[in-house]
């Protein structure tokens, strides 16, 4: 397996950001685009599973990397709750609910086994030495 990097090389990441980019393609193409708070709240909880996953990784070492992955999966659990009332207020159909919703599930299960992963391994970071 080769070593990774980059964070964008993270197949976490690049899932979270391509569905930012559904997210976002639903605050753009829909009626949520004038419910200015949902949008807000939706594309910061989306955005932030991908930008605390970055900001993780940029942190040189596996206590902190944990840390923000934990906090990504709690902002995809945040993004799915969020889908519910985009769909509850009629901006998505049922079917896409379903979808995303399942999507989000899939990205929180890998999040979450990427950290038992990073549970195994002794680097601590550079700055812990």
């Amino acid at each position: 397996m080769a070593t990774i990097t980059r964070f964008e090389d993270l197949e976490i990441w690049q899932e979270a950001r391509r569905l930012f980019n559904q997210i976002k393609d639903i605050c753009n193409q829909t009626a949520l685009t004038s419910d200015f708070k949902l949008k807000d709240q939706i594309k910061a909880s989306s955005g932030s599973v991908m930008d605390n996953i970055a900001e993780g990784f940029e942190r040189d070492g596996n206590l902190e990397f944990r840390q923000f992955l934990s906090i990504a999966k709690g902002s995809a659990g945040e993004t799915r709750s969020q889908l519910y009332r985009v769909y509850d207020s009629e901006y998505i159909s049922e079917e896409q609910l379903k979808v995303l919703v399942e999507e989000y599930e899939n990205l929180s299960k890998r999040i979450s086994a990427f950290i038992s992963y990073l549970n195994k391994k002794d680097f601590k970071g550079n700055k812990y030495k």
